[in-house]
């Protein structure tokens, strides 16, 4: 027998579904209702449990309010402490570099005073050359000051001054029949070639034309010459370039080494290697150069020995210092390094 499907409860209607109507609407305003008040319990109790709290510590509270003055300055001791540190370490790192400040600073003065001489010097010269015949015309857009050089002694920069004239005087020492340069500045090169013929490279080449001198292009990660052929070589201030993309070359971070082996492969049994690099605190500053720690970089040359390492200080009054202590070495932020070096016959 089969069960026809329940129907389902027809809506209410009438008073009926009046009722429910006003029911559900009580219901949702009780809700409503209760949830405000639960909210307003969870508000008092809170505010009861900070009034406890306050009133538990009513004697700090006390303390507080009778040292505002204090309160406020301990509140604002963390950005006064950071700023003192601020100041404190800017002032190390000026302290440390005061050399270089002073002469920033006298530069700067003395542009200001030389402007003024150059005016009254150029008066003067006018003045002058009015009753001296007036050889030469002197127009306004002709000028050409030159503030820099009226100096108590003569400017130089000590590792381009200091280095060739140490690795000339190993060359008189030496005396090679010829010689073989690979980088290093150019007027070594020039001025070495009057008294020893002389063959430059460069990964740039330079057309130079002198007598006793020839020039071409060669890469020192890759010499063009037989292992041991070399007898007398020199590369200076070159080395620490290798590799840093600054004139052109690959990016490498092992140019520097690799070139430094090929130094060694070409160098001939009793021959002498002259080489000049930035030492002190070891560091690279991209992509300018390598800084290198001396010991360190004398060590990547075995099997070669040492003869003779200078430093060129980078301030003072001193020439080169022959063997100095290593801590002086190390004390360098941007030192001159000289290495003689010999392969054993």
């Amino acid at each position: 027998m089969t069960v026809p499907p329940t129907a389902p409860d027809p809506a209410p209607q009438g008073p009926l579904r009046t009722a429910l109507a006003r029911f559900k609407g009580a219901v949702l305003r009780y809700a409503l209702q209760a949830s405000g008040e639960r909210q307003y319990i969870e508000r008092t109790l809170a505010e009861k449990q900070y009034v406890e709290s306050a009133l538990a510590e009513r004697d700090f509270v006390e303390r507080c309010l009778a040292n505002r003055n204090r309160i406020s300055e301990i509140m604002h001791l963390p950005a006064y402490v950071d700023n003192v540190l601020t100041e404190r370490y800017w002032l190390e790192d000026a302290l440390r570099e005061k050399d270089f400040v002073t002469r920033a600073l006298d530069q700067r003065r003395g542009e200001a005073r030389a402007t003024g001489q150059f005016d009254a010097d150029l008066a003067e010269f006018r003045a002058k050359d009015q009753t001296a015949g007036k050889r030469f015309h002197i127009s306004d857009e002709d000028l050409l000051p030159q503030l820099a050089d009226r100096t108590e002694s003569t400017p130089f920069d000590r590792h381009y001054l200091y280095h060739p004239a140490w690795a000339a005087r190993i060359l008189e020492t030496t005396r090679p029949k010829e010689h073989v340069d690979i980088g290093s500045i150019l007027q070594f090169a020039t001025i070495t070639s009057a008294f020893i013929p002389t063959t430059f490279f460069d990964f740039r080449p330079a057309p130079l034309e002198l007598t006793g001198l020839s020039s071409s292009a060669a890469d020192l990660t890759a010499l063009p010459f037989p292992d041991g052929s070399i007898s007398s070589l020199s590369c200076m201030h070159v080395l620490e370039h290798i590799g840093l993309g600054r004139y052109g070359d690959p990016i490498d971070p092992d140019g520097d080494l690799k070139a430094i082996r090929e130094l060694v492969r070409v160098l001939a049994p009793g021959g002498n290697l002259l080489v000049v690099t930035p030492v002190g605190r070891k560091r690279i500053q991209f992509n300018a150069h390598r800084i290198y720690d001396h010991e360190e970089f004398a060590s990547y040359f075995a099997p070669l020995e040492l003869v003779e390492f200078a430093l060129i200080e980078e301030f003072g009054e001193r020439g080169p210092i022959t063997n100095p202590p290593a801590e002086l070495a190390r004390a360098q932020s941007y030192g001159c390094g000289c290495f003689w070096l010999r392969r054993k016959a």
